[in-house]
């Protein structure tokens, strides 16, 4: 959508490490990036690294910025720019700091603030996997097209973003959130502590009886390919867990939301022991209380990264139906579906293309107020 855009905004990979500093133009980055430690246990240090930091990408600008766009960790009520609450890799935010009010004051542009998976979803919306899917279908001469999409990243925690009609939805309340929904196998439990990388790590752990392992994702990864010492079975197994357990979560998201499921983050680098265990639990069954048996998700569920399935996906269940008391026909697809992919523009990537075009969309709206 705005990959032809001239209009330069300044952007910030904010981590409780490092503050990486850039600036996009028509979906790219144009600057290297600057890297600076985010002295995050000290709000005055911490917010004099921004400054500076924001400082050294503008002077090396040839075209002045037009706004301030960024993911930072909540809670926080990003609408009005303000951080607060329990933040482990930002504590000296905990308190309440008005972040973005006082980015537009030292630099007299807007300033915009997301959470990482709101711009992961938007970015995968306009720049991303909505308009790949859509291209495609559009190739297989299939007339539907998609203009929902849930986004995911697995990571250190397990972040969601939802886009409703190629809007981002943020809520009345900053607050969209699965992570806190119940998992599946210990229910008092929360879907996150089953998704996130100490869940990887946790479940090999039990699995190969080496509790005391010091293996990461990554490493766990190469084992279940054979490519480094260790327990291969209990490698994939917990991968395969990972996948059942967010694809209970999935299930219930989207089920309201009804749009296409799209994941990120490094730990899909094991997608081929993930995808499975989450496509079975997408496509799983239940029961009424008579004993009726329904699909779990509404929506057939197809794996997009699969071209076989994706082709299926795109041909529905395409039909002509005449309209009563008239010799006319008209096309019929009865088949409600959904896919599910793997990021191919990469999370960090997506959710800087998520702050490119949020920025934009928020000043053309204002212009037309």
């Amino acid at each position: 959508m705005y990959r032809y855009d001239n209009r330069v905004v300044i952007t910030l990979d904010a981590g409780g490490t490092n503050l990486v500093f850039g600036a996009m133009q028509a979906n790219k980055f144009i600057v290297e990036p600057i890297t600076m430690p985010s002295n995050a246990d000290d709000l005055d240090k911490c917010l004099a690294t921004m400054v500076e930091g924001f400082q050294a990408v503008i002077d090396k600008l040839e075209a002045k910025p037009v706004a301030i766009s960024f993911a930072f960790p909540g809670p926080a009520d990003y609408p009005n720019g303000i951080i607060g609450g329990y933040l482990p890799n930002f504590p000296s935010f905990r308190e309440g700091v008005a972040l973005g009010p006082f980015l537009e004051y030292k630099f007299g542009i807007p300033v915009f603030i997301n959470n990482d998976g709101d711009l992961f979803a938007y970015g995968e919306a306009l720049g991303g996997a909505l308009p790949e899917v859509n291209a495609k279908l559009e190739a297989l001469g299939c007339p539907k097209r998609y203009k929902n999409l849930v986004g995911y990243t697995f990571g250190t925690g397990f972040g969601i973003g939802v886009v409703v009609n190629n809007q981002l939805n943020r809520g009345d309340n900053s607050c969209i959130e699965t992570f806190c929904l119940k998992h599946k196998k210990m229910p008092d439990i929360i879907v996150e502590d089953g998704v996130a990388v100490r869940a990887i790590k946790r479940v090999y752990g039990e699995v190969s009886g080496d509790v005391k392992h010091a293996f990461e994702p990554k490493d766990i990864c190469e084992i279940a390919d054979g490519k480094r010492p260790g327990d291969v079975e209990a490698a994939k197994q917990a991968f395969a867990e990972l996948g059942e357990i967010a694809g209970d979560a999935m299930a219930t998201a989207v089920t309201l939301v009804d749009g296409l499921i799209v994941i990120g983050g490094g730990i899909t680098a094991a997608r081929k022991y993930i995808m499975p265990s989450l496509l079975k639990e997408l496509r799983g069954k239940m029961h009424t209380i008579t004993g009726e048996e329904l699909n779990r998700v509404q929506m057939k569920v197809y794996d997009l990264d699969n071209e076989e399935e994706f082709k299926e996906f795109a041909k529905g269940d395409q039909r002509a139906l005449k309209v009563y008391g008239t010799d006319r026909y008209v096309a019929y697809d009865p088949q409600k579906r959904i896919g599910v992919m793997i990021s191919k523009l990469g999370a960090s990537n997506a959710i800087s293309v998520g702050a490119y075009a949020f920025a934009l969309s928020q000043l053309d709206a204002q212009k037309q107020q």
